[in-house]
């Protein structure tokens, strides 16, 4: 459904198979609680837009986009922002349902390996999950970056600290009928508004002492700059796998961060992140190595999961992770966001 001054799109839309809003939206709450739903703010070719999803009536699931004010718009280029038209909201739309994995038919994973003795169990008990996606594969790809070789608490206070810096903010318009009480409450939460990660643009432009101030390390920060710098000159198209190649030449650019794009931002279901601390955790223990996997191993232990291999790997660190992680590690097998060794 339109409005006749595109003030407002709705789709509704149902489930490729079995699913559910997902509980665990991520540490750097970009993706915000709404009621029974979920939204977040996207930019889309210079167009700040709300997108929201809620459920709606026999397991369909109604997704809405409405134009960010650009005066209610704050941050780094939010002077050059305009009013979304029809097309960009459509656009951001089509994004969120990608991040969500709602049109992502899983009967052919769920077919193939519901019967594997390992596997199953992790299919059943989550029949109706989905991989974690991003709705930009810049923030898959800028995130990857920031989780290397720390520990994913660590990862997310520096992706936090780079929204409140350089993301985009937009103030919600108060809750109808809320108290003052609420409205408090509301801000005190963050839930007065909505952010973004950094633009490509805006990294670009920073200096690697600034990402530092985040508590970035030297490395990862040039890191960061080049492939923003790749990225906003349009020399990497991050939906295009072949461009990959230029991002690998990049130092600290490696092929644990490539899988994380090609998992999270471009949803291939193949693309295990063999480096990942859990897997490498996870394996060993599966495996009866007695010690950690080494890569290699962890990528010949997922072999025969292909070509799902990254969704095998998400499931399996969900149902079976917290078991050798302890429970204080749930959240962040949760989000399938695993600092590299």
């Amino acid at each position: 459904m339109v409005s006749p001054d595109c003030d407002l799109i709705e789709v509704k839309v149902r489930p490729g198979s079995p699913f559910r809003l997902p509980r665990w939206t991520g540490s750097d709450a970009i993706v915000r609680k709404h009621g029974n739903g979920l939204r977040r703010l996207l930019v889309r070719d210079g167009a700040a837009v709300i997108v929201a999803v809620r459920p709606a009536s026999d397991g369909a699931y109604r997704f809405s986009a409405t134009p960010a004010d650009p005066e209610r718009v704050s941050g780094p280029g939010s002077e050059a922002l305009e009013k979304a038209d029809e097309s960009r909201l459509e656009a951001a739309i089509d994004e969120f349902r990608f991040s969500l994995g709602i049109d992502e038919d899983m009967t052919p994973f769920r077919d193939a390996f519901i019967r594997d003795p390992l596997l199953g169990p992790a299919i059943r008990d989550r029949i109706h999950s989905r991989s974690s996606r991003r709705a930009d594969p810049w923030e898959a790809l800028a995130w990857a970056v920031t989780e290397q070789l720390i520990e994913y608490r660590r990862a997310a206070a520096i992706q936090r600290r780079m929204i409140r810096r350089w993301g985009l903010k937009v103030e919600m318009a108060p809750l109808d009928g809320a108290s003052t009480a609420d409205r408090t409450n509301r801000s005190k939460a963050g839930d007065s508004y909505l952010t973004t990660a950094p633009s490509p643009q805006t990294i670009a432009a920073l200096s690697p002492a600034e990402l530092q101030s985040c508590d970035l390390s030297a490395k990862r920060a040039l890191a960061l700059i080049r492939c923003a710098k790749e990225v906003s000159r349009g020399r990497v198209d991050l939906r295009n796998p072949e461009d990959d190649r230029r991002l690998l030449a990049i130092p600290e650019v490696g092929p644990w961060t490539l899988a994380c794009l090609a998992l999270r931002g471009r949803g291939e279901s193949d693309a295990l992140l063999a480096g990942d601390l859990g897997h490498i955790k996870l394996v060993g223990a599966l495996a009866g190595l007695g010690r950690l996997a080494e890569i290699e191993e962890v990528e010949s232990f997922y072999a025969r999961f292909a070509p799902f291999r990254g969704i095998a790997g998400d499931f399996l660190l969900a149902h079976r992770g917290a078991a050798v992680h302890g429970p204080g590690n749930r959240a962040r097998i949760r989000a399938g966001a695993w600092p590299r060794p």
